[in-house]
């Protein structure tokens, strides 16, 4: 259960946007620029974004990118799930998928991998953008 760099520039590039908008259409280079990543890749990393429907982009001389909702509403596990899919710490305990595992019935480890798999998921549903763009957010 990795978070890739898709994963971690995305988040990084969402919460600079939050912190820079303004009001206004952020351009990529300038989130590139401030972030170190490759504008290039990024441009990539929010075409995922926008296809999940948490950035729009806004075309012209004054345009760029802009978050699809409030920064309070957009929470870190979707901006992971669009990048990265279900972030699960075995495959097992994944929602949906249809695992086949033997010992899943008599697994004695089974019920941890599934509590750590909520846990996780109630961090990443729970912590918003504006949270991360908030100097005096507080750890978990």
């Amino acid at each position: 259960m990795l978070v890739s760099s898709r994963g971690r520039y995305g988040l990084r590039s969402m919460v600079d946007m939050v912190i820079n908008a303004k009001n206004s259409p952020v351009p990529l280079r300038a989130i590139a620029e401030r972030q170190g990543i490759s504008e290039s890749y990024l441009e990539q990393v929010f075409a995922i974004l926008r296809k999940a429907g948490l950035i729009n982009a806004i075309r012209g001389s004054y345009g760029g990118y802009v978050l699809a909702k409030p920064p309070t509403e957009i929470t870190v596990g979707e901006i992971l799930l669009a990048l990265e899919g279900p972030l699960v710490p075995v495959d097992c305990v994944q929602d949906g998928k249809n695992v086949h595992c033997e010992r899943r019935d008599i697994c004695l480890t089974q019920p941890f991998w599934k509590e750590l798999s909520d846990k996780i998921g109630e961090v990443l549903s729970s912590t918003t953008l504006q949270d991360l763009a908030n100097p005096d957010h507080k750890s978990i």
